[in-house]
């Protein structure tokens, strides 16, 4: 028997209504305002098979305005995935269900990205669709065909983050790309009018986007405005005028369906209203089936698609680019063994360029990109060709002053697959992509975030563009390894350690000043232990000097200052606190002991340092902003000279004897 489409929708409404209610949790507006535009998304456009949730041509779905996660849930539950299961929902918001308050890409699959921060789930949908369009140009049709949906509300199109998503999205022309707002016209506060009186879809069309708008609870309009949004060569916003909380009698339409439950009586309204009659998580076996078939829709094309696959001359490649590995001929040693051989005085981020000659060379799914900083990032290598609307094959792109949407945007194409994506910008405006690395982090995208620019030594800027706090602010993201390399063979070992790591994302932190060579062998990575020994202590050890980046080279001056008063001292680079902290106990013992005075100098906060050099240890930095004059005078207005620290030290000793 055929079921009705209110029969389709009112099931993810039921659902939504009864796992909030039981979580005494949630937001069930969204998912009941939406649940027809949904249901017409599901059953009748999105490419997908919940047989096989990673097959590489689905759609991607995204739910952006996250907060509505009981949409999504039910989506997956209703049309064939394994989970959720019905008793995942009804723990939804509890202890270890997968179903948690906002979607979580690791908890379920089917759930592409990790969303809740509005606007974030958009621009990484923007992402998806770039390296959709890339993977396209290098792989064809037969392979990579496929579209980017994306729900989102209104206070998606809010966030200074949907600003940059759209100017890009618009300018990389990214037809495969629907966003379906759900234009409810509320937010937790009450009516969008209170806040904002913009032309949403003005400033989409002068973004280069097709718009159109339905009445969002009529399935026939929303086919329409669908086929229009495919028939559209630009992005597309599909405005669905809805009513949020649809189907509760009392407080649909209002703030009251936002964020909380809808309360007994109003449920049990909403039932009578919806003419609903089953019990809490209970789906009719007829619309369960018909859900399950739209799910299984998706078989044949799968089917299709692998046959193609397995007789494609690219086959190999392009599984093992979508499978994650690395090249098995990739290795940064025969760079490394260049520099040993013919010693070189760079900054950090040229060595970085250096060491990107060679990986972007070898590694053909790297996807470079800067924030309008290419010449000061040295992001771009000879080899690569501009990735834009007339050349979707090229591997640089040009992500415009949008540092925020280009970390998103870079998630997006990491968690879509087949690319390995790295930008840059400058350290200082790390605090304006902070919160897509975070995300990233959170959701383990294998992503490179090149900082260049990292401390004082960027001299005349001023305290502007001058990182203090920055370091140490990254340093605490759970799941992100920050690397600050001291030379150029450091640099290529940091690169490789990012690349080779397929479970999160890496930041490089590199210096505007050149600093000398300080490695002279490389028998091993030895950045991959976070900290390491650079040099021993020649006489009776009493110290040991441990930096990052560019004040490793201090360091070592004002080791050859103590050794030369008798003093034996240790210099330990520590490119990575992350990797340091995973090395084994002795390691660390062995390193940083007991015995010696131990002394931290780094161009930035002292705060943190006291973990590696006690209470009793010496920590050289900077606790405060700095100032405009060139570097080698700002190293010694704060006191971070050889000079300068080494009195400091021998003084500290002789109080401890």
């Amino acid at each position: 028997m055929t079921v009705a489409h209110d029969q389709l929708a009112n099931a993810i409404r039921a659902l939504a209504m009864d796992a909030v209610e039981a979580a005494n949790s949630g937001h069930p507006g969204m998912p009941m305002g939406m649940a027809d535009v949904a249901t017409v998304l599901f059953r009748d456009y999105l490419k997908f098979d919940p047989a096989d949730p990673r097959w590489p041509d689905r759609d991607r779905f995204v739910l952006s305005a996250g907060h509505g996660s009981m949409l999504l849930y039910a989506l997956l539950h209703l049309s064939g995935y394994a989970r959720p299961t019905i008793d995942d929902i009804r723990n939804f918001r509890q202890l270890h269900s997968p179903c948690a308050g906002h979607p979580e890409n690791f908890e379920l699959a089917g759930v592409e990205t990790t969303t809740g921060p509005l606007g974030q789930g958009f621009a990484t949908a923007v992402g998806m669709a770039a390296a959709e369009r890339h993977l396209n140009a290098v792989f064809g049709d037969a392979l990579v065909d496929h579209r980017t949906w994306v729900i989102a509300g209104d206070g998606c199109l809010m966030e200074g983050i949907n600003h940059e998503a759209v100017g890009l999205a618009g300018h990389l022309g990214l037809g495969r790309l629907t966003v379906l707002w759900d234009d409810n016209r509320i937010t937790i506060d009450g009516a969008t009018s209170l806040s904002t009186s913009e032309d949403i879809a003005a400033r989409y069309t002068a973004g280069g986007w097709h718009v159109v708008a339905c009445d969002g609870h009529d399935p026939a309009g929303i086919a329409r405005a669908l086929d229009a949004a495919l028939a559209d060569p630009r992005p597309s916003l599909v405005a669905c005028r809805t009513v949020i909380g649809r189907g509760a009698p009392n407080k649909q339409g209002t703030a009251a369906t936002h964020g909380a439950p809808l309360g007994a009586a109003e449920v049990a309204a909403a039932r009578a209203a919806l003419g609903w009659s089953h019990p809490p998580f209970e789906i009719p076996a007829e619309i369960k089936a018909a859900w399950e078939g739209f799910g299984a829709r998706g078989a044949a094309a799968r089917t299709d698609w692998a046959a193609r696959l397995a007789g494609h001359a690219d086959s190999a490649e392009f599984t093992r680019r979508m499978d994650g590995p690395l090249p098995n001929e990739w290795s940064i040693a025969g760079h490394v063994a260049g520099l040993l051989a013919s010693p070189v005085k760079v900054a950090t981020r040229k060595a970085s360029e250096l060491a990107l000659e060679a990986i972007n060379a070898a590694i053909p799914e790297t996807v470079g990109g800067s924030a309008d900083l290419t010449g000061s990032n040295n992001t771009r290598t000879k080899g690569l060709t501009v990735l834009d609307r007339t050349d979707y094959a090229g591997r640089y792109v040009n992500y415009g002053i949008r540092e925020f949407g280009m970390a998103a945007a870079m998630n997006g194409m990491a968690l879509h697959g087949g690319v390995i994506p790295y930008g840059g910008t400058f350290m200082v405006f790390s605090d304006y992509s902070r919160a897509a690395i975070r995300l990233g982090a959170l959701q383990r995208a294998r992503v490179v975030h090149v900082m260049t620019h990292d401390s004082i030594g960027l001299g005349e800027d001023g305290p502007t563009h001058q990182p203090i706090e920055h370091l140490m602010a990254l340093r605490v993201i759970p799941n992100l390894d920050v690397y600050r390399p001291c030379d150029a063979v450091e640099t290529a070992e940091c690169w490789a350690l990012a690349l080779d790591r397929a479970d999160g994302p890496s930041l490089l932190a590199l210096s505007r000043q050149n600093l000398p060579q300080l490695r002279t062998e490389a028998d091993e990575n030895r950045s991959a232990k976070g900290a390491y020994r650079l040099r021993a202590a020649d006489a009776a050890r009493r110290v040991v000097l441990v930096a990052s980046g560019s004040e490793v080279e201090i360091a070592v001056a004002v080791r050859d200052r103590l050794e030369a008063d008798g003093i034996g001292a240790d210099v330990v680079s520590m490119p990575c606190w992350e990797r340091f902290d995973a090395q084994p106990q002795a390691y660390r013992d062995a390193t940083l002991p007991d015995d010696a005075l131990l002394v931290s100098i780094e161009a930035g906060t002292t705060i943190g340092w006291e973990r590696y050099v006690g209470r009793r240890g010496l920590r050289f930095g900077i606790d405060r902003f700095g100032a405009s004059a060139p570097a080698a005078d700002l190293f010694r207005a704060f006191g971070l000279t050889p000079d300068q620290i080494t009195p400091q030290i021998v003084a500290a000793l002789a109080a401890r004897s």
